[in-house]
């Protein structure tokens, strides 16, 4: 059972290796949503996220003969790093199942800790089913990343604090991935103040939870598929699920390119790097049909590595139209490109790639094709550089950019 004494004694226990991640107003979102926006910046956390609090817990409840056994998991790298560190503290073994499409930051610091990684299936639940295999074959004690109810009751620590640093708070958005984080804090929510909402929020792609609560039982989808590499997770835990049943008052799916733009926003708004799955309640909180409340957005975690965020700022630049290329077709003659070029900056575009091609036709004096990148201050100020090519009687078409 998740009560509140147990809830009570964790807060103080991960006290023991967690860091103060107290809330941050974000005024821009709150802004944009006519809501009091506050996140809880897990990413800040010791291992960059929240799984170090229902590890650290679970292990401390683990008897002496259970740690020397060495302890094993399987996840896509937080919970992986959160138990290699609490291991550590305890002086025991660890073993982690990553699947292959960990990103390469999160195994390199699992390794860090002093954990062996073992890198084994496509998504978390077969590197899972591997893990229960190697504990079954060695003897290992299984730490499971969500499923447990002590690893939920060391997550739903986050709901103390938030609580705590803000009594009044009206809702809570929390990422869910197989629903450990969800149920600790749902619970503890619900017990210390019954009116407070919390809403899991899942990748579209990712949606077992959504999927199992509408069918009424644990269901597992046939495959995910999103960005959000954290909460990719087909079938919820069974343990926990009952408790998500009752204390979660909704679940908000948000598209995985909804979190692109969200990463750009949380850097220029906010200058914090927060992955993926953390970016979850960020999404969720235009979809939450509410105003004047009191918001918290979970922030899970921050651990990204640096080829993906190059890859989703390039990504949310385009889709904020801040990065855009048309396709000009101009006389093949001395001047064209010069007078091009002179047109853009006369609209405060910036050139940042060209492309001239030749072959375009067969006739080159008639038209060569020039594809031109450029950065522009948004959407308006795209189609102002496009109208003033246009009024200077170039054909302009606009092309999927290529970086």
């Amino acid at each position: 059972m998740l009560t509140l004494d147990k809830f009570e004694e964790a807060s103080e226990i991960v006290k023991q290796v967690t860091q103060e991640t107290k809330l941050i107003y974000s005024d821009y979102f709150s802004k944009s949503t006519g809501n009091k926006v506050y996140f809880k910046p897990e990413n800040m956390q010791r291992t960059g996220a929240y799984k170090l609090r229902g590890a650290y817990y679970k292990i401390s409840t683990l008897s002496q003969e259970e740690r020397d056994k060495g302890l094993i998991t399987a996840s896509a790298g937080n919970h992986a790093q959160g138990v290699a560190y609490a291991a550590k503290a305890y002086g025991a073994k660890a073993v982690i199942v990553m699947p292959t499409t960990t990103p390469l930051i999160k195994v390199e610091r699992t390794k860090s800790y002093g954990a062996e990684v073992v890198l084994y299936g496509d998504v978390y639940d077969e590197a899972c089913d591997y893990a229960l295999k190697l504990a079954q074959e060695n003897g290992y004690t299984f730490i499971h990343p969500f499923d447990d109810l002590a690893v939920a009751t060391g997550q739903g620590t986050i709901a103390m604090e938030i609580i705590k640093e803000l009594p009044l708070v009206d809702y809570i958005l929390v990422p869910v991935g197989g629903g450990g984080l969800a149920t600790g804090v749902s619970t503890l929510a619900k017990l210390l103040n019954p009116h407070i909402h919390v809403i899991g929020v899942e990748p579209a792609g990712a949606n077992c939870l959504q999927v199992s609560v509408d069918k009424g039982e644990v269901t597992t989808l046939p495959s995910v598929n999103t960005i959000a590499d954290g909460t990719a997770v087909k079938t919820p835990g069974e343990h926990v699920f009952p408790y998500l049943q009752e204390n979660l008052d909704g679940i908000i799916t948000v598209e995985d390119d909804e979190l692109i733009v969200c990463f750009l926003d949380m850097v220029e708004n906010h200058k914090m790097i927060v992955e993926n799955s953390g970016l979850l309640t960020v999404a969720a909180l235009k979809h939450l049909n509410v105003k004047g409340k009191k918001v918290v957005s979970v922030l899970s975690g921050g651990n990204m590595d640096v080829i993906t965020m190059a890859s989703v700022v390039q990504l949310g630049l385009i889709q904020r139209d801040r990065i855009f290329t048309v396709s000009v077709l101009l006389p093949d003659r001395p001047g064209e490109l010069n007078r091009v070029s002179g047109l853009i900056a006369e609209e405060q575009g910036n050139v940042i790639k060209l492309e001239h091609n030749q072959f375009y036709s067969t006739n080159r004096n008639a038209a060569v094709e020039l594809r031109i990148t450029m950065e522009a201050f948004g959407t308006e100020h795209k189609q102002q550089i496009v109208q003033h090519l246009e009024k200077a009687g170039y054909r302009v078409k606009l092309v999927r950019p290529s970086l």
